[in-house]
């Protein structure tokens, strides 16, 4: 069974965002869609362990934030890549609090949605949730990030609480030489963040950080951070 055959399923980028008392968080995902439009309800699909899911349980109530596609990685690994147990996500960031008490991302985003939770479906390792859409907006004309340009153009990776991660196949001894020798034969080497799976390749280089194509990752500033998640180059390894 070739499970790749799902990602020809159509998504977009979004932050999903609650709060619980006076806290607030939001997280990436990808899994939002209409259900009904009289009432007009829109569902959004949550890992269990994340803090979001947390919140919404809680207070009943999630806005989403459409993504631009020229939204900077740095920014969706900050949603995507980091949890709230550990820091405010919303920190430096431009938003606003909703008529439901969630948070609304102002920037990078072209239109946003606010509802209050009527239904649940348990998932397995997700929950459902669906919502009353209570109060939406357009903020801004661009093109909405899609799964598959934040994939093949942006080269992003999912992390392992998305509920469209597919875990990497085993590969054959034979692939595992077919590589060695190709390695052998590259002047530069490729390095993976451990903590995202981003993996910088010399030849790209990184355009957004104004790195040029050619760059060795030993050459990188010191001050360089992964273009997904914004760790430092101390949590990236050579590709073998």
């Amino acid at each position: 069974m070739d499970l790749k055959a799902l990602r020809n399923i159509s998504y977009g980028i979004y932050i999903i965002s609650s709060k619980k008392e006076d806290r607030i968080n939001g997280q990436i995902a990808n899994t939002v869609f209409q259900t009904t439009s009289e009432p007009a309800t829109i569902a959004v699909c949550i890992n269990k362990e994340n803090l979001t899911h947390e919140f919404i349980t809680e207070s009943k109530v999630f806005s989403v934030s459409v993504l631009e596609q020229e939204t900077d990685m740095k920014f969706i690994g900050r949603f995507g890549f980091k949890s709230g147990r550990d820091e405010d996500k919303f920190k430096g960031v431009n938003h606003k609090i909703g008529v439901t008490g969630a948070p609304i991302i102002r920037e990078n985003t072209i239109a946003f949605m606010e509802a209050e939770v009527v239904m649940e479906m348990d998932a397995g390792t997700h929950t459902l949730f669906v919502g009353k859409v209570v109060e939406a907006g357009n903020i801004k004309k661009a093109k909405p990030l899609t799964y598959d340009y934040y994939h093949q153009v942006k080269k992003g990776v999912s992390p392992k609480t998305a509920p469209t991660y597919i875990p990497k196949e085993e590969k054959s001894e034979k692939e595992i030489n077919i590589e060695k020798k190709g390695k052998e034969s590259e002047k530069m080497i490729k390095y993976k963040c451990t903590v995202c799976g981003y993996i910088y390749e010399p030849e790209k280089g990184d355009s957004e950080s104004g790195v040029k194509p050619g760059t060795p990752f030993e050459a990188l500033p010191d001050d360089w951070e992964c273009p997904i998640c914004g760790v430092g180059k101390d949590e990236f390894e050579e590709v073998s």
